[in-house]
Parts: structure tokens; C-alpha cells; sequence
């Protein structure tokens, strides 16, 4: 039907998607799982159901989402932070976001010798490794820069099995991770990294918010974007994620700006409408046409992302560290930016937010390289 595929009515729904989660986080079950993992699994369902298109099949508004809803979201949940957080919790992820880095690394190599994916894949495959060293050291945009440079878009059936692949297991990821600590730390309790007391409040719930602020928020955020691309234009070594989260984090140190309500209700929003897009990735009809290919890279992602996990968290459990650092820290890792700072929100730890942003905007920076290194080597 061509009414599923238009903008206004997907629009509609991936809101109502999120206002449905944030009814079911009231009751004992949802506040388990938390708003931001029922959003991708409720989106997932009904994409796969056909209620709204995959993201696989391509969408505008789902584009959209990626283009401009979540770096806008990243910048106004940013403008409620305060710096002192990176000096707490600065170190600790920056230590688990190198070794989960490391674990993806070695989760590739490791893969590679495993499943052989060169037998089914062919001569793309270095490429096809290599893209996902980079989406899971700093997200997608490495994954498609990888995948650009050595033309495995072109490959259309290829390029949509890798795709589809990377959001089935790394959608799964991003829900175990953010329910892991609250296990981890009744099993094996670990000292949580805080800052001194008073420094840290609750993430806000709710919000008074007026036509000033919502002008003054909105304002700033489209500036940001705007000037983020034409640095980026004219500077292309600066990523807009990097510009975007200096200009955060200077106006937030401003009273002023500290003062406008609001930041936190629209910039979580936001993200979650981010989230729900990331559970349409999730296409399993296209994965199911796709026959042997399908398992070569279900398996090869599946190890990968085991050894990514035993590594962080083997690490992190060995060094102590606060659980709620290393699932921020992977989420960096595999998701990048948005689910980083997403995590933060869910495990109520605004003190990791900026530290989350920060790994993720390095995983940007060092993924692509990492990614046409190892592409390089297996080649």
C-alpha cells in the first residue's frame, strides 16, 4: 500500500511508537527493559509486520532521521550538561572504549580465520571486514565510508545483506548491554564512578517549556547544524559531529543557556526517535532472501561481536571499573554517538553523557582508519 510508505504517516507512527514506550516504561516490565530499548523493539516488529517500511528498502524520513533529527538530538541534550563530568568518568571510558576497540579488532581477525567469509563473498570480502571493524569502533558512518570507498554499494545484494546483518546483531547488542549492568552489579558489585556529591542530579523527567525556549532551543540547534557543515565544507578533516559537540558544550557553560527549560524533554525525544528508526533496520525479510550469504554473515558479525563483548567486559571486570562506564563505552564502540549518549540516558548517568559523545566522536574519527587498515590487510 502506498499510503505505508508516506512521510507523514511514517512520521506519525514513529512518534506514536515512542509515546507507546513511554507508556509501557510505567509498569514493573518496561521499566526493565527502559524506554529506549522498548522503542527498537517495537519498531522492529512492526516494520517487519509491514505496518511501516524497513529502513533497508530506503525511506526519506528515515534519512532524515540520520541526517538531521539525530545530531540535533545529540546537540540539545548537550546544552543540559555539565563538564565537570569528563574529569570523573573521563579517564575510565576512554581506557574501555580503547579496549573495546581492541576487541572488535581482534573479533574481526579472529572471525576472519573462523568463517572464511573470502569462500562465500569473494573478493569483496577484505572490504566487507573492513567495514565492519569501522561501524563497530565508532558507528555507521564508518561502515559507509569503507563501504564508498571500495564501491560494495554498487554490489546492491551484497551491500543490503552487510547492512541488514550489522543492525540484527548490533540492535540485539545495544538492548543486552543496556540491561547488563544492573545484573553485572548484583552479581559482581563494582564501585560506580561518580561525581562528588552534588554534583549530579537525576536525569529530568519533566519540564516546563514555553514558545521562548522551545524558539531559543530550536534556534541554536539549526545554527549549529548549519555551521558544523560549512566548517566541514570548507575544513573537511573536521568531522560536523566534532563541531556540533564544541558549540554544545560552550553554550551550556553559559547561565544563560543553563536556564532554558526544555533541553533535556526535546533532546532525549529526539534520540528515541532515532532509536525507532534504528529498529526498522532491522529487516529479516531481506536477510531471509538472501540465502548462504545471510549465514556466512550472521556468523562472522556473531563472532565478532562475542569477542568485542568478552574483551570489554572480561577487561572491565578484571580492572574493576564501573559497569555503567563499560556499557557506555561499548555502545560508543558499536553504535557511536547517539546510542552512547542514549545508554547514559537509560541508565540514568547524565555525568556520561559528554564522556560518551566525546569516545563516540573519536570512534568517528579512528574507525575509518581502522577499518581501511584492516581491509588493507586482509586484502
Amino acid at each position: 500500500m502506498t499510503w505505508i510508505n508516506d512521510p507523514i504517516y511514517v512520521s506519525g507512527m514513529l512518534c506514536m511508537t515512542v509515546l507507546f514506550s513511554v507508556w509501557l516504561a510505567k509498569f514493573k516490565a518496561g521499566r526493565t527493559l527502559g524506554t529506549p530499548i522498548l522503542v527498537i523493539i517495537i519498531t522492529a516488529i512492526i516494520a517487519n509486520l509491514g505496518v511501516i517500511p524497513t529502513a533497508t528498502a530506503g525511506h526519506p524520513i528515515y534519512d532524515s532521521v540520520f541526517i538531521y533529527i539525530a545530531p540535533m538530538g545529540i546537540f540539545i541534550a548537550l546544552l543540559d550538561v555539565d563538564l565537570k563530568s569528563v574529569k570523573n568518568a573521563g579517564f575510565p571510558i576512554l581506557l574501555m572504549f580503547a579496549i573495546g576497540a581492541l576487541g572488535t579488532i581482534l573479533g574481526v581477525l579472529i572471525a576472519w580465520f573462523v568463517v572464511h567469509p573470502e569462500i562465500k563473498i569473494g573478493p569483496l570480502a577484505n572490504a566487507i571486514a573492513g567495514m565492519y571493524t569501522g561501524t563497530y569502533i565508532g558507528g555507521s558512518i564508518n561502515f559507509n565510508a569503507v563501504a564508498l570507498s571500495y564501491q560494495v554499494n554498487e554490489n546492491a545484494d551484497l551491500f543490503a545483506a552487510t547492512t541488514v546483518v550489522d543492525n540484527l546483531i548490533g540492535t540485539p547488542w545495544i538492548v543486552i548491554t543496556l540491561l547488563l549492568p544492573k545484573y553485572l552489579q548484583k552479581f559482581l558489585p563494582r564501585k560506580k564512578i561518580l561525581p562528588p556529591s552534588g554534583e549530579i542530579g537525576e536525569i529530568k523527567t519533566q519540564e516546563s517549556i514555553s514558545i521562548g525556549s522551545l524558539a531559543t532551543i530550536f534556534g541554536m540547534a539549526f545554527l549549529a547544524i548549519s555551521i558544523s557543515k560549512a566548517l566541514s565544507y570548507y575544513v573537511p578533516q573536521i568531522p560536523e559531529i566534532i563541531t556540533l559537540t564544541t558549540l554544545a558544550l560552550i553554550l551550556a557553560q553559559f547561565p544563560m543557556i543553563q536556564k532554558v527549560k526544555g533541553t533535556h524533554t526535546i533532546g532525549f525525544f529526539l534520540i528515541l526517535i532515532f532509536l525507532a528508526v534504528i529498529g526498522t533496520l532491522c529487516d529479516f525479510k531481506t536477510l531471509s532472501g538472501i540465502g548462504d550469504l545471510a549465514g556466512t554473515l550472521i556468523l562472522f558479525v556473531s563472532i565478532l561481536m562475542l569477542i568485542h563483548g568478552l574483551v570489554i567486559y572480561g577487561l572491565g571486570a578484571i580492572l574493576k571499573i564501573d559497569w555503567d562506564v563499560i556499557t557506555v563505552a561499548s555502545q560508543a564502540n558499536v553504535g557511536g554517538n547517539t546510542t552512547a549518549l542514549a545508554a547514559a540516558e537509560s541508565l540514568n548517568r547524565p555525568d556520561l553523557l559528554i564522556p560518551g559523545i566525546l569516545v563516540g566522536s573519536l570512534g568517528n574519527a579512528l574507525g575509518t582508519y581502522a577499518g581501511f587498515f584492516i581491509a588493507g590487510a586482509l586484502g
